[in-house]
């Protein structure tokens, strides 16, 4: 037996069970008109074209499935795929390439890349509040990935896409945004967004950070020109931590993933950001991790062509 054993990773009438038991928590709701009341199933019955897991609202006569409302809604795969793509990605360190899973699952190409976009969207968190407080430390750095779309190839980082990442070391979770430029103009203003005021900020020697210090309870730098990656003096500073962070992001993009699309950044830095933070430092196992991705996926609806064209 292996976790992929379960009987909602095979059956489709226990697929559409289990996530209703995490979506509506065992009562149903109508997507409709809200309704909690006077909702019946209707038994499936494949002959008639009746769905697994449908349900009929007595007041607004509406039919629904739990998938309405959420990125697997018109998803044309069987659920009980869905949620095997779910665990494999959440489960995967560095991720799951698309090829990959069309493999794994037997689905097409096209198929298993835009449902890995749906999941990616699942694990999009809207949490916008700020890190750090209380004379906590939170590391700010900046990184290069890629290359933008029809900008010529220069020395240093121009032509390159760019990502911010804070990472709070109380709470031992990540935030990442991309970015226009490393200017201060770019940066100080997402630092002061992001990070609250009662906390010492560690970075590197880069200059954009220059006067963090007049705005936080402290700033910490080192560096990285001279060899130096954690003050002798003071080893609480350092950037070690969201340089970590860097590694696991790059390990993936580039062994995994290979190529990714200016458009589509925003999306695998949400991959990453979640599975960082749903880890199991933070006591966060892979079941419990797969569970947090389908807890994200009520309120987001994903198109094929949003998916293709827009971020």
């Amino acid at each position: 037996m292996s976790v992929l054993s379960k009987p909602y990773f095979h059956d489709e009438e226990s697929a559409f069970r289990y996530l209703e038991g995490i979506v509506w928590s065992g009562e149903p709701v109508c997507p409709h008109c809200g309704s909690v009341d006077r909702i019946t199933k209707v038994k499936a019955n494949p002959a008639k074209r009746i769905r697994f897991g449908l349900y009929r609202c007595g007041n607004c006569k509406g039919q629904f499935t739990v998938k309405i409302g959420t990125v697997f809604e018109h998803m044309r795969i069987p659920l009980h795929k869905a949620l095997q793509a779910v665990y494999l990605v959440t489960s995967s360190k560095k991720g799951i390439s698309a090829h990959q899973l069309h493999r794994t699952l037997e689905v097409t190409y096209k198929s298993a890349w835009f449902l890995l976009h749906r999941i990616r969207e699942a694990m999009r968190d809207g949490d916008l509040s700020p890190f750090g407080g209380n004379g906590g430390v939170v590391e700010v750095d900046e990184t290069f990935i890629g290359k933008k779309k029809g900008v010529p190839t220069k020395r240093a980082y121009h032509h390159k896409m760019k990502v911010l990442a804070l990472v709070d070391r109380t709470s031992g979770k990540a935030r990442t945004m991309v970015i226009d430029n490393v200017k201060t103009e770019t940066l100080m203003p997402l630092v002061l967004k992001h990070v609250d005021r009662e906390t010492r900020v560690m970075t590197d020697e880069h200059a954009a950070y220059r006067d963090v210090g007049r705005w936080f309870a402290g700033h910490g730098f080192t560096s990285h020109t001279k060899g130096e990656y954690v003050n002798l003096q003071d080893r609480t500073v350092h950037s070690n931590t969201v340089e970590g962070y860097f590694s696991i992001f790059k390990r993936g993009m580039k062994g995994v993933y290979q190529h990714c699309g200016e458009h589509h950044l925003p999306r695998y830095l949400a991959e990453f950001e979640f599975r960082y933070n749903n880890r199991e430092a933070l006591g966060c196992n892979d079941q419990d991790r797969a569970g947090n991705a389908l807890r994200g996926i009520v309120g987001k609806r994903l198109t094929y062509g949003g998916s293709a064209a827009t971020n």
